[in-house]
């Protein structure tokens, strides 16, 4: 099994040392070089170790002064369940504002992209049918914490109002009410959650660094015939987000 790259190493081992108090909160971090000679390194590799535990909250940065312990970051819960589009809205939305943080997006879509081999497969559709393509980035008190791309085949929705997820009369109310409002009845959502690592591209657009672990998840909605309305790979920064599956329990007689 191929070894972590070096200042993965370092970060790892930094940060069990902060977790298990060898420094406490408020104190200052030995130097670089000092670091660096510590684990017989070179200093940018102490210094991308530190700049990976300044991301995450367990370090911050003084200027002129050192790299200091701060308090973990306070990491966010996101509940993944069936009924959160029963809530009407974005869920995205609601959950934080339950935590009084201000959630909003910023989207660009695409009409009449060509689907991926990929994105057709999830679909049920032939390569380079065409699809509109959204992608978003998701903001919580203006800082971004996610992004997702969705895909939905313009055979469902084209010549509708609901054909750009983010125009018209129904723009932001998310996947289900928009088909619901065009006779499409969404009864089920699959999703395949898998461990990432950050690209240079997600890294930039989330303000962390690449190589950061995420959590990429694939959903797909799929309607009451079980053919499939949208697909999106959603990703989440480990750091700053747990994720919590939600799930209803039938109760025996429940219906009878």
């Amino acid at each position: 099994m191929p070894r972590e790259a070096p200042y993965l190493e370092v970060a790892d081992s930094l940060r069990t040392r902060i977790l298990a108090g060898e420094w406490e909160v408020g104190v200052r971090l030995p130097s670089r070089a000092r670091l660096a000679e510590e684990y017989a390194v070179g200093r940018n590799v102490t210094q991308r170790a530190m700049d990976r535990l300044i991301t995450e909250g367990l370090l911050e940065g003084r200027a002129g002064s050192g790299t200091y312990v701060r308090s973990p970051r306070e990491r966010m819960r996101m509940v993944r369940s069936r009924h959160q589009e029963d809530r009407g809205g974005s869920p995205f939305r609601a959950d934080l504002r339950e935590r009084g943080i201000a959630g909003t997006w910023e989207s660009h879509s695409q009409a009449r992209q060509p689907a991926p081999l990929a994105i057709a497969d999830r679909l049920a559709i032939s390569p380079g049918e065409p699809c509109v393509v959204t992608r978003y980035e998701f903001l919580a008190d203006g800082q971004p914490v996610q992004l997702s791309e969705s895909w939905e085949p313009m055979a469902v929705t084209d010549g509708t109002p609901v054909v750009l997820p983010e125009m018209g009369p129904l723009a932001g109310a998310g996947v289900v009410a928009r088909m619901r409002s065009i006779g499409v009845e969404i009864e089920r959502a699959v999703e395949v959650p898998r461990p990432s690592r950050a690209t240079q591209e997600q890294a930039n657009l989330l303000g962390i660094s690449v190589g950061d672990l995420l959590l990429a998840i694939e959903r797909t909605y799929y309607d009451t015939e079980g053919r499939p309305v949208e697909t999106a790979d959603i990703v989440v920064p480990d750091a700053r987000w747990e994720i919590a599956y939600e799930f209803g329990i039938d109760r025996p007689g429940a219906g009878s």
